[in-house]
């Protein structure tokens, strides 16, 4: 039995008033919209919980699923090449702002990268909301099955020279199931509130 099979979907939030509860442990989930964060998140909790699209941009909102009490995961909007309007991009972006600025309980960011085309600006721009409020964060290169071998460790090796020791990096794939267990045990420690930021003692 999966040790998320009491997960739950608790509430969408188009606004910081509608977050909830701020209590215990949260970790938050972000990648580009075609990262295939929301397949990272199902492949975690090995539950069907988060929707996944081939169009990207389908999460639009704060996404909060219960893991059990007093420990969430949560999805945040997707980032980067969703076709839509600059003044909805722009109200994700104030979304996100109040999220990182407000929420006492979050303990950890995972940040969901395609292996295939490497660590971003936006994906620096949501490591830097880590570093502000002071949390770790493990970044995700997903899709790592659509890489060979020798791929693989170079996108690998590329992610650990731009992070520089400041967030964990692993490779990742939904479909193959690499990376699944490691994933879930930095998960763990977040929401212990074990784990340590990089540059910690």
């Amino acid at each position: 039995m999966s040790r998320y099979s009491k997960a739950r979907f608790l509430r969408s939030a188009g606004s910081p008033a509608a977050f909830g509860d701020d209590s215990g442990y949260e970790v938050a989930i972000a990648g580009r919209s075609n990262s295939g964060k929301s397949s990272a998140l199902n492949a975690i909790l090995r539950r069907d919980l988060a929707r996944t699209s081939a169009t990207p941009g389908r999460t639009q909102a704060v996404n909060l699923f219960e893991l059990q009490p007093g420990q969430r995961l949560v999805d945040l909007p997707g980032y980067g090449h969703a076709r839509v309007p600059d003044a909805v991009r722009a109200a994700w972006g104030r979304l996100m702002d109040a999220y990182f600025a407000g929420r006492a309980s979050l303990a950890g960011l995972l940040i969901v990268v395609d292996a295939r085309r490497g660590f971003g600006e936006r994906d620096e721009a949501m490591l830097q909301y880590a570093a502000a409020r002071g949390i770790p964060s493990r970044v995700l290169l997903t899709k790592s099955d659509k890489l060979g071998r020798n791929e693989a460790r170079q996108a690998l090796s590329a992610a650990q020279a731009a992070l520089a020791g400041r967030a964990g990096v692993q490779l990742f794939s939904a479909t193959s199931g690499e990376g699944v267990d490691a994933a879930q045990a930095a998960l763990e420690e977040m929401l212990a509130g074990h784990a340590k930021t990089p540059g910690d003692p």
